[in-house]
């Protein structure tokens, strides 16, 4: 990193950002050609795993299955500051390997998972959720293998 006075890797404020955020950008790659997809999520610090959803079929499934090694992004996007030509943020970024859950109790624990981070009242929501559709619902995992942060200065973590 070439600011190093930007950069952190205590992992209590790697994961402060990943529990703080609601999209992550993955890097896909397959047969040579790269692709970018946009996620909400959910962290799991126990398990130092994001959490995913989406439809049964798509092109960013078709390049998970190829390759699931993925690089991903997230971050805290605190806006630009206005007369300092500056940026104030955090973010994470990340190298992992992308499953797919077949379980239905890690489907409901990935799903409870991405509420808790989600939804300003996550138990509310769950209360009312019905868990009918979880069979057709494509949930993955991304296990997180290696992380890094980078910051701007003012940004206390």
């Amino acid at each position: 990193m070439r600011r190093a006075d930007k950069g952190f890797t205590e992992q209590g404020k790697l994961r402060k950002v990943l529990r703080g955020t609601c999209y992550m950008t993955l890097a896909l790659a397959r047969d040579g050609e790269p692709y970018l997809v946009s996620l909400s999520h959910g962290y799991d610090e126990e398990r130092n795993c994001l959490y995913f959803h989406c439809a049964p079929e798509g092109k960013k499934l078709e390049y998970m299955r190829a390759n699931p090694g993925v690089w991903g992004q997230v971050i805290m996007d605190h806006g630009y500051v206005e007369r300092e030509c500056t940026h104030s943020y955090a973010t994470v970024m990340f190298r992992g390997r992308v499953s797919f859950i077949e379980d239905p109790e890690e489907k409901l624990h990935a799903l409870r998972t991405m509420l808790w981070q989600l939804e300003p009242d996550a138990e509310a929501r769950m209360n009312r959720m019905s868990t009918d559709g979880l069979d057709s619902t494509v949930f993955g995992r991304v296990d997180v293998e290696y992380m890094t942060g980078k910051k701007s200065q003012e940004i206390e973590l």
